[in-house]
C-alpha cells in the first residue's frame, strides 16, 4: 500500500486533516450492518479520515470497523482522523459534553479528531432527533446562541475529548458570528458544507480562505438521491458530459474528477459509497493533476444546484441556505 500520509492539510490550530475522507452515511434504507463492512474496505484501501455523525445511528457499526482494523495491524489509532458532529437537539450548552463522552463511549474511541457543530438551526432538545409536534411539524427551539453552542464546543476541546473544533451547513453570517464573538478561544478549523461542480461555493471558499477555515465539501459526487431530500428530477452529476470528457482525456471515471477538483482547490473530500469497487475507485485520485484549463472548464458548469436543502427545517431564523452564501 502506497504511504498516503502526506495528503493531508494543515488547520488553523496546527492540527493535520487527510484530504480525503469516507463519508459514513447512509439513507435508514440500507441495512446498518453494511456500514460497517464498508468502513473496514475504506480503511483498506487507504482512507484514514472517517467522517461521522450522531445523527447517522451508525456509530457503533463504524466504530467496530475501526477496532477491526486496529486490532489487525491495518493502522493505529493515531493514523486515523475521526470527524463526529453534534446533533441539532443537543444545542443546550450543557448537552454538548455529554453528547460527545456518548459518541465517543459508542465508538469505543478515546477521542475524536475533530468535532462539528452539524447544522447552525436548533431543535428542541431531549430525546428525539427531530421531535415533531401533533401536525407533523419539527419543533424548531430559537432560544439557543450559536456562541455559547461554540463555547461548549471550546471547553470540549480544553478536556481533551476531541482535538479539533469546527462547523457544518454556516453560512457565512454565522461564521462572522463565531469569528467576531468577544472572547474567542479557538477559531472553527472548518466548515463542511455540500460542494460539487454544480455548487461551487465559489464565495463560501474565498471567504473560508482569507479566515483560514478549511471548506470540506460532502456530496462531493453530488449526491445518494434520497427520495426524501433530493428532487429526482435533478440533474446526475456524474452524468454530466464535460466530467465524462476530462475522464477519458485521463482515464479516470467522473467521480475522480470530482474529487481532484476539490482536492487541487484546497477543499477536503468527503465521499461516499458503500459499493467495494467504487470505494477502491474513489481513491484513486493521487496519480494525476488536473490542468488549469480543466479546473476552470469545471467551474464552468456550476449552476448553483443544491441537492440536500432540508425544507422541513427552513422557517428556522438559523436556517442557512436563505442567504447567496
Amino acid at each position: 500500500m502506497a504511504d498516503h500520509s502526506h495528503l493531508t492539510l494543515f488547520m488553523n490550530d496546527g492540527n493535520k486533516i487527510p484530504v480525503i475522507g469516507f463519508g459514513t452515511y447512509a439513507p435508514e434504507y440500507i441495512p446498518v450492518s453494511l456500514s460497517e463492512q464498508a468502513t473496514e474496505v475504506a480503511i483498506k484501501v487507504g482512507f484514514r479520515h472517517i467522517d461521522g455523525a450522531h445523527l447517522y445511528q451508525n456509530e457503533k457499526e463504524v466504530g467496530r470497523a475501526i477496532q477491526k482494523k486496529i486490532a489487525d495491524g491495518t493502522v493505529k489509532r493515531e493514523d486515523l482522523f475521526y470527524t463526529g458532529k453534534l446533533w441539532s437537539s443537543f444545542h443546550s450548552p450543557e448537552l454538548v459534553e455529554p453528547n460527545i463522552k456518548q459518541s465517543l463511549e459508542t465508538l469505543q474511541l478515546d477521542y475524536m479528531d475533530l468535532f462539528l457543530i452539524h447544522w447552525p438551526f436548533s431543535l428542541k432538545p431531549g430525546g428525539d432527533l427531530i421531535p415533531m409536534d401533533e401536525n407533523g411539524k419539527p419543533q424548531l427551539d430559537t432560544s439557543t446562541d450559536l456562541c455559547t453552542i461554540w463555547e461548549a464546543m471550546e471547553r470540549c476541546k480544553d478536556a481533551g475529548l476531541v482535538k479539533s473544533i469546527g462547523v457544518s451547513n454556516f453560512n457565512r453570517r454565522q461564521l462572522e458570528k463565531i469569528l467576531n464573538k468577544p472572547g474567542l478561544k479557538y477559531r472553527p478549523v472548518c466548515n463542511q458544507v455540500e460542494c460539487h461542480p454544480y455548487l461551487n461555493q465559489s464565495k463560501l471558499l474565498e471567504f473560508c480562505k482569507t479566515n483560514d477555515i478549511l471548506l470540506t465539501a460532502y456530496s462531493v459526487l453530488g449526491s445518494h438521491r434520497h427520495k426524501d431530500w433530493v428532487d429526482q428530477n435533478s440533474p446526475v452529476l456524474l452524468e454530466d458530459p464535460v466530467l465524462a470528457e476530462i475522464g477519458k482525456k485521463y482515464n479516470k471515471t467522473p467521480a475522480n474528477i470530482v474529487i481532484r477538483y476539490q482536492i487541487q482547490r484546497g477543499v477536503v473530500a468527503i465521499t461516499k459509497s458503500y459499493n467495494p469497487d467504487r470505494i477502491r475507485e474513489n481513491f484513486k485520485v493521487f496519480d494525476f493533476e488536473l490542468t488549469a484549463e480543466d479546473m476552470k472548464t469545471i467551474d464552468g458548469i456550476n449552476r448553483n444546484l443544491r441537492y440536500v436543502d432540508i425544507p422541513l427545517f427552513a422557517d428556522h431564523p438559523q436556517y442557512p441556505l436563505h442567504d447567496e452564501y
